[in-house]
């Protein structure tokens, strides 16, 4: 038997008797994923560092848009590119709930931001690990959180911004 016969015997296509059910493929890889820590990188002792920063979405809504998606899409691949490429990569994930969208969208709805923010958050955390990014979990944050200014912060004196 040739070895694509073989392959194919072994991952047959998807057909009306083996439909395609990407919620349970998907499912088994990301549960792999955080059994072994796969997006959890040694920050302390990474040898070859690469940070993945893309940027926070606002909560300023119902749930993440297609813009979101794209953007992160790209970002995820470089980062998976990277990591191929032996580096310790660091993807964090977060949340810009502290601003004017934010605020617009439960005047909006009559809604103090307060309760608001945090179910936007909860809603847009269930969809980007639905779309299993490589986020480190770990460092999640948003930046209304009270304890966020007590963190150790990186700073640019020139720019003289956090």
């Amino acid at each position: 038997m040739k070895t694509t016969e073989r392959r194919v015997k072994q991952n047959p296509a998807p057909t009306d008797e083996l439909p395609y059910q990407p919620e349970l493929i998907e499912t088994k890889w990301q549960r792999r994923w955080a059994e072994r820590h796969t997006n959890e990188p040694d920050l302390d002792g990474a040898t070859r560092p690469f940070y993945n920063l893309m940027m926070f979405p606002y909560p300023s809504a119902e749930g993440l848009h297609v813009g979101n998606m794209f953007a992160f899409t790209g970002s995820d691949v470089y980062g998976r590119f990277k990591r191929l490429q032996g580096y310790d990569v660091f993807e964090p994930i977060g949340y810009d709930a502290f601003g004017i969208h934010s605020e617009n969208y439960a005047i909006k709805l009559g809604v103090n931001p307060a309760e608001l923010i945090p179910r936007n958050i909860a809603n847009f955390r269930r969809q980007l690990t639905s779309i299993g990014g490589m986020f480190d979990w770990r460092h999640e944050l948003s930046t209304t959180d009270p304890h966020r200014s007590q963190r150790p912060s990186m700073t640019c004196s020139l720019a003289r911004t956090v």
